[in-house]
């Protein structure tokens, strides 16, 4: 019983690490209806310059984030300015065959700057420390990074729900036409949440590279956990891609319980029954 909860314990953290990875396709698809596949390889970028940061600067991978946030922002802002806001609303194909190359391109870019070896982030003795809450062992770094994520998404929601860049978010998404007659600039407005997706990506990255290994062709994966995450909690839902990747993150270490080879391939299936049962996702509106 208590394996059991141990590893119910553990695929909830992880599963908020995949919530995390999923947050910025989440954003995307809610308000520029944009599915991006590079998603998963600007993940491994920000692992890459977390890397790069901790080389330079003699620094841990937590404090490199005060530089690596704002790079991820301004990286994620040229991009939708100069490149992605071309594609914005010209349907689904033209996204997904821009960001394809651009995921290509990245691959490409990153394997001919640090090789294709794999790395993973060193954060010292904190990676390995943990404690006992009820005679179950949790590991403070991925109970951090739980916190991290709740946190994020908490913001998130509040910003989305309450603020007037969330009204403004609202508004774009609905009708651009309409927003832009009501002094909503659009275009600025994409770069902005790219910026702010790039920004979370950050944060989730130095996460995913302190826990797994990592290498420039890692990207197709962590967007697959990301795109489930996303489509089983409903399209565009914020909360729901949360507890869509609680629930990717605990099939996956229960199936690893019963074989260790298994893990990836309960989370694939159990989204595949999800998804069979309920095709909107768990908290997306049915069509009328």
């Amino acid at each position: 019983m208590q394996a059991l909860l141990e590893t119910i314990a553990g695929g909830l953290m992880l599963g908020a690490l995949y919530a995390l990875f999923g947050l910025g396709l989440s954003l995307s698809l809610g308000v520029m209806k944009m599915i991006n596949i590079a998603h998963g390889d600007l993940i491994v970028l920000g692992a890459y310059l977390c890397s790069t940061v901790m080389q330079l600067l003699g620094i841990g991978p937590f404090v490199s984030l005060l530089a690596v946030v704002p790079m991820m922002f301004v990286i994620g802002y040229g991009l939708q300015r100069v490149l992605l806001n071309r594609v914005v609303g010209r349907g689904a194909l033209s996204p997904l065959l821009l960001t394809f190359g651009l995921s290509i391109v990245l691959q490409n870019i990153l394997q001919e700057v640090y090789t294709a070896d794999t790395r993973s982030l060193q954060a010292g003795e904190f990676a390995l420390q943990g404690f006992d809450l009820g005679g179950v062992s949790i590991g403070l770094l991925p109970l951090v990074s739980t916190v991290i994520s709740v946190a994020i998404f908490a913001g998130t929601s509040w910003l989305i729900g309450h603020s007037h860049l969330g009204r403004q978010a609202r508004a774009v998404a609905d009708d651009p036409g309409t927003a832009r007659l009501v002094g909503v600039n659009d275009r600025n407005f994409f770069a902005l949440v790219t910026g702010f997706v790039l920004a979370v990506i950050a944060l989730a990255s130095v996460m995913y590279g302190i826990r797994t290994p990592f290498s420039p062709t890692a990207g197709p994966e962590r967007l697959l956990y990301s795109f489930e995450a996303v489509v089983l909690g409903g399209l565009g839902n914020v909360w729901g891609t949360f507890v869509g990747g609680l629930i990717i993150g605990v099939a996956q270490l229960l199936g690893a319980k019963v074989s260790s080879g298994l893990g990836p391939f309960f989370g694939h299936l159990v989204f595949l029954v999800a998804l069979l049962a309920r095709p909107q996702g768990l908290f997306g509106k049915g069509s009328r």
